[in-house]
């Protein structure tokens, strides 16, 4: 069991069509990402939630990353919807 506060959850919303240049550019750069498809907004666009484990002081990084892969919205539209949670327990098994 790994215990630790400085560990983060980060919870990324992109669009579909930004989804495999995102998810590339992350485990190019080493980190774990887990993909779950989902919709949301008032026209149900295609909408990909992104899972990543990491340490705090990767979470500047990963919003870089973000800023850098994800193309320029349309129409009021974001880029992506970045949260980020503390961590407290983290166990694989």
């Amino acid at each position: 069991m790994k215990e630790t506060t400085t560990m983060k959850l980060m919870i990324v919303i992109v669009r579909d069509t930004d989804d495999v240049d995102v998810l590339q550019a992350l485990v190019k750069q080493g980190y774990r990402v887990t993909r779950v498809a989902s919709t949301g907004g008032f026209l149900r666009h295609g909408n990909v939630t992104l899972m990543i484990g990491m340490e705090a002081e990767q979470v500047d990084s990963v919003i870089e990353t973000l800023r850098q892969v994800c193309r320029p919205a349309e129409g009021g539209e974001h880029r992506a919807t970045i949260l980020v949670v503390n961590m407290p327990h983290f166990e694989q098994i």
